[in-house]
């Protein structure tokens, strides 16, 4: 199989090998250094393919999805910096709040660069530039349990096999406390909140940055992040 890489417009074509030794040092590259974001991101795209072209495939058939193909929003500076003007209680003013607590800009991402077609590289961008969006919606941290838990909804949504090494390379970097804490407190919510939620790759979230924020958790059937159990608490999972 010939594999297309996109590298600001233009494209050549790689072989089957070629795409699988990206993959590989790719793997290999993000266990040793994980806060390689260029390197999670080659290898979301060269073990992603099934999974972007059912997510594809999906948004073609919801009304909101193919408006999103149809318009290929970018979620950067330009596009929407009026967040940061909205009333407190909206959703794009949360988004605002959760970027500008860590300093985060959302031209940070790293462009696509291992996709055959051009839209599959917008499905592709699509999910690396909402990832911040649902950050917010969950209300998790941005920190190694935080980004574990999200990579677990993001299995749940997308299949994506990048999700899953990153749970694994996740969880096999946490103490022994931390571990006790994800799969006794935030495994068995983020399983729940994946499955619960919508379709989120077929979300226009852009469209709805004025609409108030728990409005739109429970339109798209979000349930937030539990905060962390008291000690010596009982262990409980939103129903």
């Amino acid at each position: 199989m010939n594999w297309v890489v996109m590298i600001r417009g233009s494209r050549f074509r790689l072989k089957g090998w070629q795409q699988a030794a990206v993959a590989v040092g790719s793997a290999v590259g993000a266990l040793l250094d994980p806060r390689r974001a260029d390197l999670i991101a080659a290898l979301g795209e060269t073990t992603g393919k099934p999974a972007f072209d059912r997510v594809l495939e999906r948004m073609k058939k919801s009304p909101e999805g193919r408006e999103i193909l149809l318009e290929r929003p970018r979620v950067i500076s330009t596009n929407v910096g009026h967040a940061w003007d909205l009333p407190d209680n909206t959703f794009g003013a949360a988004y605002a709040r959760f970027m500008g607590s860590r300093n985060f800009s959302p031209d940070d991402r790293p462009p696509v660069r291992f996709m055959e077609t051009e839209e599959l590289a917008y499905v592709a961008m699509r999910a690396r530039e909402v990832h911040d969006f649902w950050h917010t919606l969950f209300d998790l941290p941005t920190n190694l349990i935080g980004e574990t838990a999200l990579k677990v909804i993001e299995f749940e949504q997308m299949l994506l096999p990048m999700c899953l090494m990153s749970v694994l390379g996740g969880t096999a970097r946490f103490s022994d406390k931390q571990r006790s804490l994800f799969y006794q407190h935030y495994f068995p919510w983020a399983l729940k909140a994946g499955a619960h939620s919508t379709d989120l790759m077929c979300v226009y979230y852009e469209k709805h940055f004025h609409e108030d924020l728990e409005d739109v958790r429970r339109k798209w059937g979000i349930i937030p992040a539990p905060p962390p159990p008291r000690p010596n608490a009982t262990i409980a999972v939103p129903l």
